[in-house]
């Protein structure tokens, strides 16, 4: 399988308001950057989305090392998906899970993967979250349709 580092960040302006996401995937030296947006969401949505694209992104099954700056993406992946399945996507409250349908295409994107988490601190040292980041609020800012470089 082949290594892959995926990099993802989301954006929102205003939660909610126009968002954008975006990934930057790299396999040795080759590296792709994708973007993209939507006109009104959140930024917990973006932050999905940007994984969820940057998966569906390979075309083949790889061992992917996923780096966010979301604790909320991390942890419902590695902490909270397995509990909230086995409710019928349920909370411990009896809640429907916010954001149902993003979880559920998260986890399928995931599946054909061997996938590992990484969070990083946003907004910090990582250049690759930095450049996410930008790129993330420049499709929130410009409405942008899906971007690849």
């Amino acid at each position: 399988m082949k290594k892959i580092t995926l990099v993802t960040d989301g954006s929102c302006l205003g939660n909610p308001g126009p968002g954008g996401w975006a990934a930057v995937i790299r396999y040795g030296k080759y590296t792709k950057k994708l973007s993209g947006s939507a006109p009104q969401t959140t930024n917990n949505r973006m932050e999905m989305a940007a994984v969820i694209e940057g998966l569906n992104a390979l075309k083949e099954p790889c061992d992917v090392t996923i780096v966010t700056d979301s604790q909320y993406v991390k942890n419902g992946m590695t902490l909270w998906l397995d509990s909230w399945m086995g409710r019928n996507w349920k909370t411990k409250s009896k809640t429907t899970v916010k954001n149902k349908e993003i979880w559920i295409a998260l986890e399928a994107a995931t599946s054909r993967h061997k996938v590992s988490w990484k969070w990083v601190k946003g907004h910090a040292t990582h250049a690759d979250n930095n450049l996410c980041d930008v790129l993330a609020k420049e499709a929130a800012t410009n409405q942008a349709v899906v971007k690849e470089s």
